[in-house]
């Protein structure tokens, strides 16, 4: 599991307010469905900006950016190859 993963992971377990523990669920599973709701993806990602150090621009801002641990994980690889 890459370090990125892992972070991932220990925010969504501490500010996603999931149903099933962050570090049991499947890479591609979907968080809401897992009892993430909309405003705990808005914590998700101030939690990840402050961890990674990155922003997120407009056009990620949208569910399907934050459905899931493999998408969170290619937004942040996105965002931070550019540096």
């Amino acid at each position: 599991m890459s370090e990125h993963v892992i972070k991932i992971r220990s925010i969504l377990k501490e500010h996603g307010r999931l149903a099933k523990d962050a570090t049991t669920l499947e890479d591609t599973a979907d968080l809401y469905q897992a009892g993430m709701t909309s405003h705990a993806s808005v914590n998700v990602m101030l939690a990840l900006e402050g961890e990674f150090e990155i922003e997120f621009p407009d056009h990620m801002l949208k569910r399907s950016v934050f459905e899931s641990i493999a998408a969170i994980r290619t937004a942040i690889d996105e965002l931070t190859a550019s540096r």
